[in-house]
């Protein structure tokens, strides 16, 4: 493997010192960009372009040819995992995904099992190892799952929701079910970023995008303690190098002094607070990554370098802090904007590391 020439990210994330604040963008390969859509439709379907790994390393480095990032995600979806499980997924226009055998019943869930990562799901660790090769050193690779808790909330619904009945019925009136889900989920994620970080992921993110919805006591019990679990069977370093781990939950923020104890080495944290006051809650304990409005990119490039200004001063000086959007980018952005954000990092953000 080629050597890392530009390891800022990394170095942030375990909160050594940088010479500027890393950024890099949830969803950042995607459908803002032309050259995503093109590729995409070149592929087919969603789920074709995700098993195709030359086409997945393709729109996986089209975003760094066009921005100064520090970091390459791995193009793929969270709902690989229950897909491998026989859930059958599909992604219908307009609708988002759908699973065709959600989970309904006991049998449902003595039925499932941790997907054998070298048949079951081997075209994902395709795509980490050929990006890998392909970035050729420039950034390093972020592998990523979802959470336990926000793949499951898919599984039993059957697809996205508004309500989240179905999966919180579940909880609330069979719990010993749901825990069973989430047990079997836990060590299928763990399995699933331990074959990524082996195939090549430098990094990894785990994506709890439904724990908000959750009260402070069922948050603990039915998403941070399985992801706790996770980061507990972790691989930590590889090829003579720690392989930090990001834990993201979308509406987490009060409950950020807890997620600081669960073992990751950074904090995702969504545009919800202010990246001054979680500063304040996790003290040195780990780095944050964070935290701009998404939808700040509708605005002139202007408002979104002041923003970005805005931001860095939030955070105020030192190291531990990694740029991002609070959540992903919308598709209807305009590049020139993410141009402004993505420049406006790297020339206000030098001062805050002197």
């Amino acid at each position: 493997m080629a050597e890392l020439q530009n390891d800022r990210f990394l170095r942030a994330l375990l909160k050594e010192p940088v010479d500027r604040t890393p950024v890099w963008m949830m969803r950042q390969a995607g459908r803002y960009l032309p050259e995503y859509r093109a590729t995409r439709a070149k592929a087919g379907s969603f789920m074709d372009l995700c098993k195709n790994k030359e086409l997945a390393s393709e729109v996986t480095l089209q975003p760094l040819a066009r921005y100064p990032l520090d970091a390459a995600i791995l193009f793929s979806d969270i709902l690989t995992i229950p897909d491998a499980m026989g859930l059958e997924l599909r992604f219908a226009e307009g609708e988002g995904p759908i699973f065709d055998k959600p989970i309904k019943t006991q049998a449902d869930v003595d039925r499932l099992f941790v997907p054998d990562m070298g048949s079951d799901l081997g075209y994902v660790m395709d795509a980490v190892s050929t990006i890998r090769k392909d970035l050729n050193g420039s950034v390093p690779l972020i592998g990523f799952s979802g959470s336990p808790w926000t793949l499951a909330t898919y599984m039993v619904e059957g697809g996205s929701s508004k309500q989240f009945g179905k999966v919180k019925g579940m909880m609330f009136e069979q719990p010993k079910m749901m825990h069973q889900i989430l047990d079997v989920l836990a060590d299928s994620v763990t399995a699933y970023l331990n074959a990524q970080i082996e195939a090549g992921a430098q990094a990894v993110q785990i994506f709890d995008t439904w724990g908000g919805l959750l009260t402070p006591r069922d948050y603990k019990a039915f998403s941070l303690d399985y992801m706790a679990k996770i980061v507990d069977g972790l691989i930590k370093e590889k090829d003579g190098r720690k392989v930090p781990c990001i834990l993201y939950t979308k509406g987490g923020g009060q409950w950020l002094h807890q997620m600081a104890d669960a073992g990751a080495d950074c904090l995702g944290i969504d545009w919800t607070m202010d990246m001054a006051d979680a500063r304040a809650q996790v003290g040195d304990r780990v780095a944050l990554q964070g935290n701009m409005d998404p939808t700040v990119l509708y605005a002139s490039p202007e408002r979104v370098r002041q923003e970005v200004k805005s931001v860095l001063e939030s955070y105020g000086k030192g190291e531990g802090h990694i740029f991002n959007l609070g959540h992903g980018i919308h598709p209807g952005i305009d590049p020139e904007t993410v141009d402004a954000f993505i420049n406006a990092v790297v020339d206000y953000s030098p001062e805050y590391h002197k």
